[in-house]
């Protein structure tokens, strides 16, 4: 099992012990995608949506869970985020919205998983709020884009360069 931090040597679910680790500034960054049909963009796009502001909620909803992730993913440790934004790219031409959730934290462990957590929330939370609309939606390609801070220093995606 070299190599998975939440293994131990007996194949055991485990906790990361991050006691001795430095505290330092941590931020990382998700993204991911939902397509939709041409009406259910313009619906997005144009505010018109019966639910009402579909993107306002959705980042509500993404901000609240990243807030939330040690409550819903086993193991993470409870982080005390400094700062978590969503925010959101109108692509006309797939139809598409793009979610972009960044988190940060002053800690000791990262905040991948909370970036990881808000941009599917968000993504999820427009789902809800459309399907009337368009039940056919699809998310997809959610991924962590770039992430900074701690003993592993900087990863940005290969995906991102281009």
């Amino acid at each position: 099992m070299a190599g998975l931090t939440h293994i131990d040597a007996q194949g055991n679910a485990v906790m990361v012990d991050v006691g001795g680790k430095e505290i330092t500034d941590r931020v990382a960054v998700a993204k991911g995608i939902i397509r939709m049909q041409r009406a259910t963009f313009d619906a997005i796009a144009g505010g018109t949506a019966k639910k009402g502001d579909v993107l306002g909620v959705a980042r509500v909803a993404g901000i609240m869970a990243a807030k939330r992730t040690s409550e819903l993913i086993p193991l993470c440790h409870p982080l005390m985020l400094t700062k978590c934004t969503v925010d959101f790219k109108l692509h006309p031409d797939l139809p598409a919205v793009e979610a972009i959730c960044t988190a940060q934290v002053s800690g000791k462990t990262g905040v991948e998983m909370e970036a990881l957590t808000g941009v599917s929330t968000a993504l999820l939370t427009i789902y809800d709020m459309c399907k009337a609309i368009d039940r056919a939606m699809e998310i997809g390609e959610i991924h962590l884009a770039e992430k900074s801070g701690g003993k592993s220093g900087v990863f940005i995606n290969p995906r991102e360069a281009t």
